[in-house]
């Protein structure tokens, strides 16, 4: 079967990118000097980058010159969550509240010893705690508090209350971060809305390079230099010379983000409620997870009683479609997602969580394939069932 035969239904993970970012990044390659260099050379390369900077800046409704560029949204996380972030004028946090279902590189990317950490709960969807929060946050003896809080679930698309919980972050004097890698792109954006003090994005989720991260500070936040050191790039915040590649391609792609987004929103809520529908034609016991909540238009996390993730996963791939287990994968191997056991899943049920996402390329040719495969595995799993239970 050739790549171009298949459907892909993975964006979450990673989106393809878009011609146009492509085009951007091939004529960037084209730039010889280096950015930090005085010679027209570098002054090209430089406004570059500044030109990205702004696009990036656009996209979350923050200011360019509070953008800063990573490797990706991983190293972004990272060096956010330490004490390094802070407000102008006063010292770091002394303990970290984060989200239960937030992604790895958050809840065990921190540079916080472990017991200044408290883990804010969700309920069965996934979605945070308030109450809880601000019951902690109200025992201010125990210090300066960050809080981390994404903005959407990686696994289930479901959206967080981050404008609630930045209010009551700062009524108690803290920091909020949030992540928004999974939202960019998707839904709308604003650090001022959301009460973000701090913002991290990633750009191959939203079609554009891998590699290619950033920081988006809001006024009167500061961050020392994190896990790069020794020079004075990006404003003495992150040393090396920039990617200017990546973040060329990671400018153009949060352009078109933002100019397609109400449209592209729409046309792929489309395709998953297609997608919804289908799955609950084929297989009427499928649990399609915090279905009544926010969610991003393009996600659909859900399991058939039964069918294992590990499973699914290798007989849709057989069949030429891409999905994601909402377990977690590392090396090949498949293991008990984490925001499943947050949501107090059934354990046998979390076990078989797969996640569908759409993006740029998505059509309902697309959601008729995958139809077609997922009825083929599910009559040959009713099909066992109906045997055992003879």
């Amino acid at each position: 079967m050739t790549a171009s035969a298949r459907v892909y239904l993975d964006y979450n993970a990673s989106a393809p990118m878009r011609p146009e970012v492509i085009e951007a990044c091939a004529q960037a390659m084209l730039l010889a000097g280096n950015p930090s260099s005085v010679h027209a050379e570098g002054r090209s390369a430089r406004d570059a980058i500044e030109a990205a900077r702004d696009q990036v800046a656009r996209l979350v409704e923050g200011a360019s010159s509070r953008v800063i560029f990573t490797s990706g949204g991983t190293e972004a996380a990272n060096t956010v969550l330490s004490s390094a972030l802070h407000r102008a004028g006063e010292p770091g946090a002394e303990r970290l509240l984060v989200g239960a279902v937030e992604h790895p590189c958050v809840r065990d990317g921190h540079r916080f010893p472990i017991d200044a950490v408290d883990t804010i709960p969700v309920d069965p969807d996934g979605v945070g705690d308030l109450g809880w929060l601000r019951d902690r946050l109200s025992a201010s003896s125990r210090g300066r508090t960050l809080v981390s809080l994404q903005v959407a679930n990686n696994e289930t698309g479901v959206l967080q209350p981050v404008s609630e919980a930045s209010a009551l972050v700062h009524a108690g004097g803290g920091i909020l971060h949030t992540d928004a890698v999974q939202a960019a792109g998707k839904v709308p954006l604003s650090m001022a809305e959301l009460g973000a003090d701090a913002l991290t994005l990633s750009a191959h989720k939203l079609a554009g390079p891998k590699g290619i991260g950033a920081i988006v500070l809001s006024e009167g936040v500061e961050i020392e230099a994190g896990l790069l050191r020794g020079g004075g790039h990006e404003r003495g915040r992150r040393a090396g010379t920039e990617n200017l590649v990546g973040i060329v391609g990671f400018g153009a792609a949060a352009e078109i983000a933002r100019r397609d987004l109400d449209r592209e929103a729409a046309r792929i809520a489309q395709l998953r409620a297609g997608l919804e529908s289908e799955l609950r034609r084929i297989a009427p016991d499928a649990v399609i997870f915090a279905v009544t909540r926010p969610r991003l238009p393009n996600t659909v996390a859900f399991a058939v009683p039964g069918c294992s993730a590990e499973t699914a996963l290798i007989a849709l791939d057989l069949d030429g479609i891409a999905v994601s287990s909402g377990a977690a994968c590392s090396s090949g191997k498949v293991r008990a997602s984490r925001v499943m056991t947050a949501m107090g899943v059934d354990p046998a049920l979390g076990a078989g969580a797969l996640r569908l996402s759409l993006g740029w390329k998505s059509s309902d040719e697309d959601v008729r394939r995958f139809a077609t495969a997922f009825e083929k595995l599910t009559q040959s799993l009713y099909k066992r069932r109906r045997a055992q239970a003879a």
